[in-house]
C-alpha cells in the first residue's frame, strides 16, 4: 500500500467540498439546466429534478467517494481491487474514458464562452445580439479553434499545478465569485418588467406540462449536473481525509449544486420571458438560449455590456471548475494505471483534448459535412457521453457495491468519519434495486430517441 504515502489530499472539508462542488457547478448548470427546465414544463421538470438529486443522485455520490476513499484510487484501479473479473475491470475503464471525452467538446463550448467574453469587454455588445451572429461564429473554423485552445491551456495549467496548489486554490478563490455573481445578475433578471411570469413557470410545478420525457431529461441533467458516473468523485473521494463526514460532504455538495442550478433558471427564464413577452417558442431554443437568447435580453435590458461582462464571467469560472475536475480525473486515471507522473499525463490528456476536441470545435465549420447518425462532432460526444456511457457507468457502479463490495462495507467506510449513517436505509434500497432500473430506462429510452424509434 505504498501509494497512500504519495496520494495527494484535499486540506480538509472546505476544499474537498468547493472542489466537488466546483466539479458539479459547471456548464452543466447554467447552460444545460436552464433550457432543459424551460423545454420540459418548468416547475413539473424543476421538482423532479430535486426528487431524483435527493434519492439517485445523493446514492450515487455516497457510493462513487466511499469507493474512492476506501481504494485510494482512481476508477480503474478502485474498481479492479475489489475483483479480477472482467465486468469489474470494465466498469472501471467507462468511468475513466467518460472525462477523457467530455473534456474536449466541453473546452470547445468553454472557448465560446471566452469568445463572448471577449466581445463584451470590448463593448461590443450590440452586435452579439445580432442574428445570426453566433451561427456565422462557430462557422468560422479559425476562430473558434482559437478560443478553444486558450480554454484548453488555463485548465491544464491549474492540473499541472496539483490537487492543493491548482484544484483547491481555484476553487476556493472562484466559488464565493460565482455566488455573488449569479445573485446580482438573479435579482437583475426576476426584477425586470413582466418577469414574473417566468418566475412562476420555473418554480410553480404544473401538472399539464408533464412527460415522460421530463422525468428521462431530469435524470440525464441530474448525471451531468452532479457529476455522477464520470469517475470524478471516485477521484475526489481518493484525495479525501479519513475523518471527514462523506454524508455531511455529500450533502452540502448537492445543496450547492441545485441551488446555482436553480439560480441559473432564475436568472435566465424569467429574463427570457419578460424579453419575449412570454411568447414559449423563446424558450425552446435549447442550448443556444445562452448564446443567442442571452445576449438580446442584455441588450434589451440597456446594461448590455456590465451585465454582459458578469454573467459570461460567471459562466467561465463554472466552466473552468469543471473542466479541471474532467481534466484531473483523466490525468489520475494514467498516473495510477499507467506510473507516468503528473506532468507526462497532462501533456498526454492536453493532447487528447486538442485532437478530440477540434473535432468538435470545427464540427460546425469546416467539418460540417460530417455526421455521425445525423449528428455533429459535439452533439454526438455528448450523445455518447451523457446519455450512452453514463447510465452504463452508474449501473456498474451501483452492480460493484451490491453484488461485490457490499452495502455493509460502504457503511463502514462512512462511519470513519462520524458516527452513524444516517441515511442508510435508503440508499441500501436504491443502491440494489431502483438505480439500476432507473439507469437502464434512461439508456433505452436516450438510444430510442436518438435512432427515432420513439419520439420524446
Amino acid at each position: 500500500m505504498d501509494n497512500h504515502k504519495k496520494r495527494s489530499t484535499f486540506s480538509g472539508k472546505l476544499g474537498y467540498v468547493l472542489s466537488a462542488a466546483g466539479a458539479s457547478v459547471g456548464l452543466g448548470n447554467i447552460w444545460r439546466f436552464p433550457y432543459l427546465a424551460a423545454k420540459y414544463g418548468g416547475g413539473i421538470f424543476l421538482l423532479i429534478y430535486i426528487l431524483l438529486a435527493l434519492t439517485f443522485g445523493y446514492t450515487m455520490i455516497i457510493a462513487e467517494s466511499a469507493i474512492g476513499r476506501m481504494t485510494r484510487k482512481s476508477p480503474v484501479g478502485a474498481f479492479k481491487s475489489f475483483g479480477k473479473s472482467k465486468w469489474i475491470s470494465f466498469g472501471g475503464w467507462i468511468n475513466a474514458i467518460i472525462p477523457v471525452l467530455i473534456v474536449p467538446y466541453y473546452s470547445v463550448i468553454g472557448g465560446w464562452v471566452i469568445k463572448y467574453l471577449l466581445e463584451y469587454v470590448k463593448g461590443n455588445s450590440s452586435s452579439l445580439a445580432q442574428d445570426g451572429y453566433f451561427s456565422e461564429f462557430i462557422s468560422n473554423g479559425f476562430s473558434t479553434e482559437i478560443c478553444f485552445i486558450i480554454f484548453c491551456l488555463i485548465t491544464l495549467i491549474i492540473i499541472y499545478a496539483g490537487v492543493r496548489n491548482g484544484i483547491e486554490r481555484v476553487s476556493k478563490f472562484m466559488m464565493p465569485i460565482l455566488i455573488v455573481l449569479s445573485l446580482i445578475i438573479t435579482i437583475y433578471s426576476v426584477t425586470r418588467p413582466g418577469a414574473m411570469e417566468g418566475v412562476k413557470y420555473f418554480l410553480v410545478p404544473n401538472l399539464k406540462n408533464f412527460s415522460w420525457m421530463s422525468v428521462v431529461a431530469a435524470m440525464g441533467q441530474m448525471f451531468y449536473s452532479l457529476s455522477i458516473a464520470m469517475g470524478i468523485l471516485i477521484t475526489f473521494g481518493s484525495y479525501m481525509k479519513k475523518d471527514i463526514s462523506i454524508e455531511d460532504s455529500t450533502r452540502n455538495v448537492e445543496v450547492f449544486d441545485t441551488a446555482i442550478a436553480i439560480m441559473a433558471g432564475l436568472m435566465i427564464i424569467p429574463a427570457v420571458f419578460a424579453f419575449s413577452g412570454g411568447n414559449p417558442d423563446t424558450l425552446q431554443a435549447g442550448p443556444a438560449l445562452m448564446f443567442i437568447t442571452i445576449p438580446k435580453v442584455f441588450e434589451n435590458m440597456g446594461l448590455g455590456t456590465a451585465i454582459g461582462i458578469l454573467f459570461f464571467l460567471l459562466v467561465l469560472f463554472a466552466a473552468l471548475t469543471s473542466s479541471i475536475a474532467l481534466t484531473e480525473s483523466a490525468v489520475s486515471t494514467f498516473e495510477d494505471e499507467i506510473g507516468w507522473s503528473r506532468k507526462k499525463s497532462t501533456v498526454l490528456v492536453g493532447v487528447i483534448m486538442i485532437v478530440l476536441g477540434s473535432l468538435s470545435s470545427l464540427g460546425y465549420g469546416p467539418l460540417a459535412f460530417v455526421k455521425i447518425i445525423g449528428m455533429q462532432f459535439l452533439d454526438f460526444f455528448d450523445f455518447l457521453t451523457n446519455s450512452v456511457m453514463m447510465p452504463i457507468a452508474a449501473l456498474m457502479t451501483s452492480l460493484l457495491v451490491a453484488r461485490v463490495v457490499g452495502v455493509k462495507k460502504i457503511e463502514e467506510e462512512i462511519i470513519h468519519g462520524e458516527n452513524a449513517f444516517r441515511r442508510k436505509k435508503i440508499f441500501a434500497v436504491m443502491i440494489k434495486y431502483l438505480c439500476p432500473i432507473f439507469v437502464l430506462i434512461i439508456l433505452i429510452s436516450s438510444v430510442a430517441n436518438a435512432f427515432g424509434w420513439i419520439s420524446m
